[in-house]
């Protein structure tokens, strides 16, 4: 696998405040996949391609997960989804914060300030050690969170088991989200790739093992599949440390420059922190949305869970090809070019709609394939399963109607992030989601209604966060925003 994406020529770069008076001359060797149409496809397939790939990898981990634990008991798979929601409740927040580095790389890259890399991408780590070593609180709190949701006991059993096992990923990828950002925000996305398949590669493998229970290891169904996250987190964080430390990168983008700055690392928590409350607050609200659906009973819960699943597994690629627009408009802002950063966005869009459609078009035609894989093994969990599936092709028409929105969402929702542009979206997200989705949810389950009623709810959730993002897209705002200090005169 090749560490470094080949470069052509890159175009005279303006001076600007943030633009260090000296040229550089490791500026074409890290700023990759420049092309001679820049902000165009080309580009932006060039960079965003090992970053889908990359999210696919983590789709596939998600749907073996979910299949393996369906196989082994539908109730481990229905379990899974809200304790992962809990999980991520938490996480996320710290997740983006510490991976917000890669937009901290992008801008000090295009402003040909690669000394500065190195301080910035350490700045995340320090954050992803100590969060991850606070994030063990949730272990002992696990099952009063669990409570909350109100599920049958036998539910709430399974689903603090996992919630227990997942909270001990969490420092290790914490370290991967910012050790990725030194790879990604430069443009060299094949190494992020390589480093997420590795992880991958090792959860896959001890989860057949351990739900299971082979090679004399005793069957420990959805632990197992906790514990292996585990492993496989710990792995792809390692790998990824010792590749950013090899000798090569040490002197061009001060790699051991691991000393605390005061000042970087307030910048980093000023925009990284608002982006990762996004996060959380996008979770939050999925996560009420779960536990209400869950009182509705086991079957309406069962085909949420199944649901969302189907909608990740075909979501998650283009987180990729957000991350590819979000490096892009950071790289284009601190070489001070606005204008190559807004088209970027559009090409984003352009490709992000017409890869949703498509999705859109398999929910509507095929839902009965899409939900085969899940089907169980045992003859008497086959009832149980029909009830839910028999849910699952009407919430897919509302997921088939979101998905288009959520095009928009993520190619101008990574743009802004991309500029610095982090507190508007998440006082959008906490403004949106309560009174369109949330208590139009908890008022109709009070009630006794339906689980396809609190289903056009979310949808309706999505399509206003689209328009209000191509709103604050369109203003330009953020086109003079810089998460970098300006470069010393």
């Amino acid at each position: 696998m090749s560490d470094e994406l080949k470069t052509n020529a890159v175009d005279p770069i303006p001076s600007s405040p943030h633009t260090a008076p000296e040229h550089d001359a490791t500026h074409h060797s890290s700023l990759s996949t420049r092309r001679s149409c820049p902000g165009g496809s080309r580009e932006l397939l060039h960079l965003a391609l090992p970053l889908v790939v990359s999210q696919s990898f983590m789709t596939a981990q998600v749907f073996v997960d979910a299949v393996l634990l369906s196989r082994h008991d539908p109730l481990e798979m229905a379990a899974s989804f809200p304790a992962v929601m809990w999980y991520w409740l938490f996480f996320g927040v710290l997740q983006v914060t510490a991976g917000y580095t890669s937009t901290f790389v992008a801008q000090y890259t295009g402003a040909q300030r690669a000394h500065r890399v190195g301080p910035a991408v350490w700045q995340g780590i320090h954050f992803a050690v100590v969060a991850g070593l606070l994030f063990l609180v949730v272990v002992p709190l696990s099952s009063f969170f669990i409570s909350l949701g109100g599920h049958t006991p036998e539910i709430q059993k399974l689903e603090t088991i996992y919630l227990k096992c997942l909270s001990f990923a969490a420092l290790p990828m914490l370290v991967m989200s910012a050790v990725n950002g030194f790879f990604s925000g430069r443009g060299q996305t094949w190494t992020v790739l390589g480093i997420e398949a590795f992880g991958t590669a090792v959860n896959i493998a001890l989860a057949l093992v351990l739900i299971f229970g082979r090679w004399g290891i005793p069957e420990m169904g959805i632990e197992g599949a906790g514990w292996a996250t585990v492993a496989g987190s710990w792995a792809a964080a390692l790998l990824a440390l010792a590749l950013m430390l090899r000798g090569r990168y040490r002197a061009e983008f001060n790699t051991t420059g691991w000393k605390p700055e005061k000042e970087l690392f307030k910048r980093l928590m000023k925009y990284g922190g608002p982006a990762g409350m996004q996060v959380f607050l996008d979770v939050l609200v999925f996560n009420f949305f779960t536990q209400l659906v869950g009182r509705l009973g086991d079957a309406p819960l069962g085909a949420t869970t199944l649901t969302i699943r189907l909608n990740m597994i075909a979501f998650l690629p283009m987180m990729g090809l957000g991350q590819a627009i979000c490096i892009m408009v950071g790289q284009r802002l601190g070489e001070n070019r606005p204008d190559l950063a807004e088209q970027s966005a559009y090409t984003g869009l352009k490709w992000s709609f017409g890869y949703m459609t498509l999705v859109a078009l398999a929910y509507v035609a095929i839902p009965m394939l899409l939900v085969e894989p899940f089907r169980p093994d045992k003859p008497e969990e086959q009832e149980k399963f029909a009830t839910i599936i028999a849910i699952v092709p009407t919430l897919l028409v509302c997921v088939a109607v979101f998905s288009l929105a959520d095009a928009v969402n993520l190619s101008f929702a990574f743009a802004l992030r991309g500029a610095g542009d982090t507190k508007y979206v998440t006082m959008l997200t906490f403004a949106l989601a309560w009174p369109l989705m949330v208590i139009p949810t908890a008022i109709t389950v009070a009630a006794g209604g339906s689980v396809y009623w609190c289903w056009v709810f979310a949808t309706l959730h999505i399509i206003g966060m689209s328009v209000c993002f191509w709103f604050r897209f369109r203003s330009g705002k953020w086109k003079s925003m810089r998460v970098i200090e300006p470069a010393p005169v």
